[in-house]
């Protein structure tokens, strides 16, 4: 199997984690603005904690989806290199906040972990690859051919 494959197969296999996972987060942040809460103060911290925690998650999740959408597209010839450095880049994590965390049941806590170690696997993907550009590109090959030729003496 070839490089070419195994990255192609890591990319689809992680859109499948990501697509089940958003889903997931969907249906969880959907169940709990059910009626039975109608009566709860709006101004009640753990509501407050689920909505932002929410938003991050669904967020972080988006994030990487779209970076391995753009992979995809790549992958298939619809994206050129150039495209792809211009619109692939994977936003910062915004890690969840323990304080919000703490108010939040146990599947909601590991929902939104989920969503974190997620990110943080596409990140080293993402870091990776930006890091096999870089050095093919015209200046970097200059820059190695000096170091060498100096190296050499």
């Amino acid at each position: 199997m070839s490089a070419r494959d195994i990255n192609e197969e890591i990319i689809e296999d992680l859109y499948s984690a990501a697509l089940m996972l958003a889903d997931d987060a969907r249906a969880a942040f959907d169940l709990r603005c059910d009626d039975t809460n109608a009566s709860a103060d709006p101004d009640d911290l753990a509501r407050v904690a689920l909505s932002i925690e929410g938003l991050r998650a669904t967020t972080r999740l988006m994030h990487v989806l779209a970076w391995l959408l753009n992979q995809r597209a790549y992958m298939a010839g619809e994206l050129s290199e150039q495209q792809l450095e211009r619109c692939g880049t994977l936003p910062e994590e915004r890690e969840a906040d323990a304080d919000n965390l703490a108010r939040l049941d146990p599947s909601t806590r590991a929902l939104i972990e989920d969503s974190e170690r997620l990110h943080a696997r596409v990140a080293r993907l993402d870091r990776h690859r930006r890091s096999q550009v870089v050095a093919t590109t015209p200046v970097a090959l200059l820059q190695g051919r000096i170091t060498q030729a100096f190296a050499a003496g």
